[in-house]
């Protein structure tokens, strides 16, 4: 049976997460799918639950920049690049950006870069705080299928095989995060 977690039930929410465990939790636009970016165990769960292939990569979420700082390949950033970024921080944008070697390959999939976002939405940035650190996201949907919006959905898309749902609304977006490259500001996702 998949646990319920209220915003009141972070910690146990986090517990959950450093245990190995996959929960969905919602961001901006739709319910996420997260797990310990470096726990593989946790990551295949998590892959095999969204029926995707895992060189397909998911970007990481976090409450603050220090919570990714570690995966930026700060050396190849220019220092204006990353003001421009953190300018845009928190909030409803994703970037891509040179990897450090402090990122599991299995996260990055066969891409070169990795995906990171800082949010505003307070419970996701709740739940990364709680947690200690950067989450894996990827929408909480089956490959091919829409993404949940709603815990309820989540919950359902995957049955007693997620471990757990933190039951909390979700952002005011309609769409999920727009994802641009850190260097030439090209648009990935709109």
């Amino acid at each position: 049976m998949t646990a319920r977690f209220a915003l009141t039930q972070l910690d146990a929410a986090a517990t959950l997460l450093r245990s190995g465990g996959v929960l969905a939790y919602p961001t901006e636009a739709v319910f996420g799918l997260g797990c310990d970016p470096h726990n593989p165990v946790a990551f295949e769960r998590l892959f095999a639950l969204k029926q995707r292939p895992p060189t397909q990569g998911v970007l990481l979420i976090a409450a603050a920049f220090a919570q990714v700082e570690r995966y930026i390949d700060l050396a190849a950033v220019p220092a204006q690049v990353l003001a421009q970024v953190c300018e845009s921080w928190p909030g409803p944008y994703t970037w891509i950006f040179p990897r450090s070697p402090a990122v599991p390959d299995w996260v990055a999939g066969s891409h070169a870069g990795i995906a990171l976002r800082v949010t505003a939405h307070e419970p996701a940035a709740a739940l990364c705080r709680a947690f200690g650190g950067a989450l894996v996201s990827t929408s909480a949907n089956p490959h091919g299928e829409p993404p949940a919006r709603s815990a309820d959905i989540a919950a359902d898309y995957f049955g007693p095989a997620l471990d757990g749902v933190l039951d909390a609304p979700l952002g005011e977006h309609l769409r999920p995060t727009q994802i641009r490259d850190a260097l030439s500001g090209a648009m990935i996702r709109s």
